[in-house]
Parts: C-alpha cells; structure tokens; sequence
C-alpha cells in the first residue's frame, strides 16, 4: 500500500493488467454477484433525475424492479447500489444482439440523451473505492469472472491503473493522477 493525499492504494492496481474482454465474459461483472452496483449519494440524485431519459433504454423487467424499489436502494448496512432484477441482474442492465450485457445509463449517454456516463464504481471496475472518514482505500477487486481481461491486459501490457484512467480521474482528478502515474514509474524502476 501507498498513500497519495488522502487516499490508500493498493500496488495491486499497478502491477497487475487488466483490459476488460467483453466478447469472452459477456459482461458478466454486470449481472452475477449478490448485490448491485455501488454509489454515492450524489448519485441517488443523479439517478432520479435522469431516469425518465434512461427508462427507454431499458428492458421491461429492470423497468419493473426500479420502480418497484427505485432508482436505488439502501441495504441493511446503509450502502447505496443499484437495485436488482430477481436478486440477479443490475436493474440497468440491457443486451446486445450477442447477449452480452451492457449498461442502459451507459447507452443513453452514447445516444446523446444524458451527459452522466454511469455509476462511477462501475466506471472504475475494477478497482473498488472504500471510503473511510480519514482516508479513501482504492483497492483492485479480482473476481475470477474476469479472468479473461486479466489475460487480455497482460497480452496487451495495460496495467489496471491505465485501464481506467478516464475513471480515476473522474473520480480523483487529474492532479491526483498524474502524481499515480509518477509512483507507478518509480515502483517499476525499483
């Protein structure tokens, strides 16, 4: 672990590749787990305005469970996420021709109809960000579902942290970045 401001980070997102392989996994990150995808609070907001615009993008059953549960939901441990189909599928979640999952957010924004990308936890997949009153812990979450992108990244010689480098900054700012980028350099040079 390294610090950088105030935020903990794990070397992990430095020394291991990933570049996300979505004609093998199928978007798998999107509909297998137990729990939706992580937000914050601005993004409960955000969620409900933009609705109304995301909801053709959508299919019928992540229709139903949004508004059902809405656009999020709290859980018993007062985290935000996105609701869930049938304790499954991401309420957002759509599909191409092929069957792999895609985001309906996502797809709205490509289309012009929003200007919000979608979820910054998942933006940042997959790096997890834990935030704790003092610090923020960015950590590399590895998930055998996506072994795939692990091989891919490693083949194409991306670490994690280049992967989501448009996240991160969203997230951290490009100060912030550039001083990760400057750590990664000496962290290989070593």
């Amino acid at each position: 672990m390294f610090q950088l401001g105030k935020t903990l980070i794990s070397e992990d997102i430095i020394e291991k590749d990933f570049v996300c392989n979505l004609s093998a996994c199928k978007g798998a990150c999107c509909v297998d787990g137990d729990a939706g995808a992580p937000l914050e609070k601005a993004e409960v907001d955000i969620l409900k305005k933009i609705y109304p615009k995301v909801k053709p993008f959508l299919r019928k059953e992540g229709v139903e469970a949004i508004e059902q549960r809405g656009t999020s939901v709290t859980t018993a441990f007062g985290d935000l996420e996105t609701p869930l189909i049938n304790g499954a599928d991401c309420a957002y979640v759509i599909y191409d021709n092929k069957k792999t999952a895609l985001c309906g957010i996502e797809e709205a924004y490509n289309q012009g109809e929003i200007d919000w990308k979608k979820p910054v936890s998942c933006h940042l997949y997959p790096i997890r960000v834990k935030d704790y009153s003092e610090f923020s812990a960015v950590n590399y979450d590895k998930w055998e579902i996506c072994d795939d992108a692990c091989t891919l990244g490693k083949e194409l010689q991306v670490p994690v942290y280049k992967f989501v480098k448009e996240a991160l900054i969203r997230k951290f700012g490009e100060d912030w970045y550039i001083e990760l980028e400057k750590v990664a350099e000496n962290i290989k040079h070593s």
